[in-house]
């Protein structure tokens, strides 16, 4: 399956829609968002990050920052942060350099590593658009955390791959229908940006069709 361009949806997006379903949908498909501290300091860090006038070589590698990448097949498109590239008899041929060189995905995240797989899948969702444009294929690339400033090395494994396709299908269930999903109240939105917006409690509210049927059936 392939998917028009007009259909692409932001590579960013998936960690929103893992954290929350909601979120993604007020942002991406209602085009609301409100910024917090939390976001607010990931912005800068991407700032830096992602300064395109910044190239690096060191000895066998070179980086590229704020590299434009998409997916036809995963109906994805985005600015990656960094991709670092290392020479490797194993690599793809790259215009203006010799050597064959291996494309290493790298995230750049505010916080500290999450427990969930959001992160992870996003910087896979990075990988599988940089395989579909090189013709490669990317075992694990990096997140790099500016709280912590540790870099940490993912693994692209099978289930890893599985658990993104379910993500992307979804969402681009959600984004055909135009349908922002209901949620459960959790402790994450407390942290969440949109919590004016979205006013989560509201949603344990019985709505006004739902309680003028109720009282009619009576």
């Amino acid at each position: 399956m392939s998917y028009d361009e007009k259909d692409y949806l932001m590579i960013s997006g998936i960690q929103h829609f893992v954290f929350c379903k909601r979120q993604w949908a007020l942002d991406h498909i209602e085009n609301q968002w409100a910024d917090n501290y939390l976001t607010v300091s990931g912005n800068r860090l991407h700032e830096k990050a992602d300064d395109p006038y910044i190239s690096e070589t060191r000895g066998s590698k070179f980086v590229v920052r704020a590299m434009p990448i998409h997916s036809q097949e995963y109906g994805l498109t985005g600015i990656f942060d960094v991709v670092e590239f290392q020479k490797d008899t194993k690599g793809v041929q790259v215009f203006g350099k010799k050597e064959k060189y291996l494309p290493i995905p790298v995230e750049y995240k505010h916080g500290k590593s999450k427990i969930d797989d959001s992160d992870r899948l996003q910087v896979l969702a990075e990988a599988v658009c940089l395989e579909e444009m090189l013709f490669c294929h990317l075992d694990y690339g990096y997140l790099y955390y500016g709280r912590t400033r540790h870099r940490e090395k993912v693994e692209f494994s099978e289930e890893l791959r599985t658990e993104l396709k379910k993500v992307i299908s979804e969402m681009h269930y959600y984004w055909e229908k135009k349908y922002t999903p209901k949620v459960k109240v959790t402790k994450k939105c407390k942290s969440c940006s949109l919590r004016d917006i979205c006013l989560p409690e509201l949603l344990k509210r019985e709505s006004v069709s739902n309680y003028i049927s109720r009282k009619l059936n009576q």
